[in-house]
């Protein structure tokens, strides 16, 4: 079995939400009290347990200061349609539907109305584009894994 695929296998169920609530701390880090409080574990020996797990899986390190924080360029197939944001996981596809909502109410409110078949398509375009971007992020977020 190779190191995705034992990822993959390992990185499910309390060991991910603790995976989930390391990456929302960033550099920062946090300790197994602090992932306990969080997650609501029954000990912070819980809390250490899955993080050693995560350490062994290669997805986290011993800070200096104690804590553990997520290594950067770890590729985890379950978190790959998330980015941090100011500790809040956004998923990918929210950038994107921003973009298109955002150019299509620019463009309604730059352009008249007119029934054309440049503003037709254009609608057509902008509407379609920001609705499956829109149905994509919430599916996204339907499926986050915590």
């Amino acid at each position: 079995m190779d190191d995705k695929e034992k990822v993959r296998s390992e990185l499910k169920g309390t060991t991910l939400r603790v995976y989930w609530a390391l990456l929302k701390h960033g550099e920062d880090g946090a300790g197994p009290r602090d992932i306990m409080r969080e997650l609501g574990l029954s000990s912070p020996s819980v809390a250490a347990y899955h993080i050693e797990k995560l350490r062994s899986l290669g997805l986290v390190e011993k800070t200096e200061d104690g804590t553990y924080a997520p290594k950067k360029n770890v590729d985890v197939e379950v978190v790959s349609d998330f980015v941090n944001v100011l500790g809040m996981m956004l998923p990918r596809f929210f950038f994107y539907s921003v973009l298109f909502t955002t150019m299509l109410i620019t463009f309604l409110v730059v352009y008249p109305l007119r029934p054309d078949p440049q503003t037709v398509i254009a609608l057509v375009f902008g509407l379609t584009a920001a609705i499956i971007f829109w149905v994509e992020t919430l599916r996204v977020m339907r499926r986050k894994p915590f």
